[in-house]
């Protein structure tokens, strides 16, 4: 999660869309007073700083409800105002209104059946290979972005959802409006090697999967037109 004072936004990261790559690529970019949240394990090039601080936590208690404790505690002893993947409505519990209002707030999202896809085999290579596609239907640990980007009601809190397929282009419109230097490319592509399976994902779930993956991630599939 980045806050950039000196270019004026705010970047919410999604997984398994490039997120990583992009928070290298604008750490490096970013101005010292800049918000900038580490990454683990660390990525080279990425420069994290600003990020720690105290917070009241009753706030976060109240608003999350109780199954958030742990989280939101160890946050608090470790001194992280602000953490990797933090959501959209906790970021603007956290910045002054004058910030959050008139920064440009983007974050990124993927096809809900690539995603998935991604998703499993960067489980699979973790485990050293061991994990089928039933046992991660089974498991049912999906990676389910659009609550970092909306609130409880399903509405976008961010200013734009940046498509992955068409990320490039998309990149060179919104960093030409924040005065980011770019050349079309991130150069870096920080968690890409985990899949070697390169099949198009239409070639590899079946029927009754494609339909699970539509059901689980039916409101991204509404809220941004995606299709199998």
């Amino acid at each position: 999660m980045i806050i950039s004072h000196a270019h004026r936004f705010i970047f919410i990261k999604t997984r398994k869309t490039a997120g990583t790559s992009l928070e290298v690529y604008l750490s490096q970019h970013c101005g010292p007073e800049d918000v900038i949240t580490p990454i683990q394990p660390p990525v080279q090039g990425h420069r994290p700083r600003n990020h720690r601080g105290v917070r009241w936590p009753l706030r976060d208690l109240f608003v999350e409800g109780l199954g958030a404790p742990r989280r939101t505690l160890r946050n608090l002893f470790q001194l992280r105002a602000f953490h990797n993947h933090m959501d959209a409505a906790a970021v603007r519990r956290r910045v002054p209104r004058g910030v959050w209002d008139s920064y440009f707030k983007f974050c990124v999202e993927r096809n809900p059946w690539d995603k998935t896809l991604s998703h499993y085999h960067m489980l699979r290579d973790r485990r050293g290979g061991e994990l089928s596609l039933d046992d991660y239907f089974t498991a049912g640990r999906f990676c389910i972005n659009h609550p970092l980007y909306t609130d409880p009601r399903g509405e976008l809190l961010v200013d734009r959802v940046l498509r992955y397929e068409n990320l490039a282009e998309e990149l060179r419109h919104v960093f030409g409006k924040l005065g980011i230097p770019y050349k079309g490319s991130l150069g870096i592509n920080a968690k890409g090697d985990h899949r070697v399976d390169r099949r198009p994902y239409q070639s590899v779930f079946k029927a009754d999967e494609r339909a699970r993956i539509a059901s689980i991630f039916a409101h991204e599939l509404e809220l941004l037109n995606y299709r199998f």
